[in-house]
């Protein structure tokens, strides 16, 4: 009689009704080595005082310098630019620097030790938000900084404190109608830059419109996503910043049309003045252009860091910081077999 093979039988979990095998979550040291990265937090910190004073220092010298123009000329005309002088620095330089620094941030780089904390932390920042965004969308009318009906749902997870929906939600609108909401601020900021530096015709005016321009884009962004990058990351953002107010200085410096003005041909030669008209729309555009691309540059960089952190706190809330209470148990279990096996110690005196 011919032996039968049998299958040898599977293990198969078993599923209640409803229920699906829980998927195994990342611990905090999977978190730590794979997005963790050493940074100097207090370095950071001082270097965003250095770069916001440095910023301030250079839009107060191009004020105070037309201020001195002005006083040359007239000193009643010097004294009325001095207080209008004083009233931009704190409208334009003061209140966005403010804003800015006093918004909320999600800690990311976070060991095991600060793990929780952290996400407490995040979790308030998350909420917080979210009662911005209701808040604004319910008082602002006609704006479209957010799409209406996921406000509406953000209301409701607020009212029934459903944390699970308020991440859910808020993940929707920063991949949705806040994401194309941030590229039309970006694209109405670049185009400021680029036009105020076609018009004018001074350095000191091209950087000073440059850096008005910038830091308000990053408010109006910070502001429209409700927190702001972390410290090392807002670091990067001033120093653009900084950077792009002194290449704006450096290019109204220059005659940079000059040599696009010589090639032009011998018909520009033998008209008069058509030359130097040439060469002053020339420079204007090309200064509009760079000082506009490099606007988008830098409001395309906060947008990014602003998403990456987000994920990342999204990830950490997910992240399996304690231990399971089975294994917590099987550690005191062999903790008591390890105590069982060593001798007794004698009493002292003995």
């Amino acid at each position: 009689m011919a032996k039968t093979q049998e299958n040898p039988a599977k293990l198969v979990p078993v599923e209640k009704d409803g229920e699906t095998p829980q998927e195994q979550k990342m611990t905090i040291y999977e978190y730590e080595e794979k997005y963790v990265r050493r940074q100097n937090v207090r370095g950071a910190r001082f270097l965003i005082g250095l770069l916001a004073g440095v910023i301030g220092v250079f839009m107060g010298w191009c004020l105070f310098s037309f201020t001195m123009q002005l006083y040359n000329l007239h000193p009643y005309a010097g004294y009325a630019a001095a207080v209008v002088s004083v009233l931009i620095f704190v409208f334009v330089y003061i209140v966005p620097l403010v804003r800015i620094l006093r918004s909320d941030y999600f800690i990311t780089n976070v060991n095991a030790a600060h793990a929780g904390k952290a996400k407490r932390h995040n979790r308030r920042v998350r909420r917080s938000i979210a009662e911005k965004m209701v808040e604004f969308n319910n008082s602002v009318a006609g704006v479209g900084w957010y799409d209406d009906k996921l406000v509406g749902d953000l209301a409701k997870a607020l009212r029934t404190n459903d944390d699970a929906s308020i991440k859910l939600t808020l993940t929707a609108l920063y991949k949705g109608k806040v994401k194309k909401t941030a590229k039309d601020i970006i694209f109405k900021c670049s185009l400021k830059s680029a036009a105020y530096s076609a018009v004018s015709q001074s350095s000191r005016t091209d950087a000073l419109l440059v850096a008005v321009v910038n830091l308000q884009m990053i408010k109006d962004i910070v502001f429209l996503y409700g927190f702001r990058p972390s410290d090392t990351k807002l670091v990067k953002i001033f120093w653009s910043v900084v950077r792009n107010s002194l290449t704006a200085f450096g290019l109204g410096s220059l005659r940079i049309g000059n040599a696009v003005v010589k090639t032009m041909g011998d018909a520009a030669r033998g008209i008069p003045f058509l030359g130097s008209a040439i060469s002053a729309l020339v420079d204007s555009s090309i200064q509009g252009l760079t000082n506009g691309t490099l606007t988008a540059v830098i409001g395309y960089q906060t947008i990014r860091y602003l998403n990456k952190e987000y994920r990342l706190q999204n990830i950490l809330d997910g992240v399996e910081i304690t231990e399971t209470q089975e294994e917590l148990a099987e550690a005191c279990e062999e903790i008591k077999d390890e105590l069982k096996r060593r001798p007794a110690r004698a009493p002292v005196g003995a």
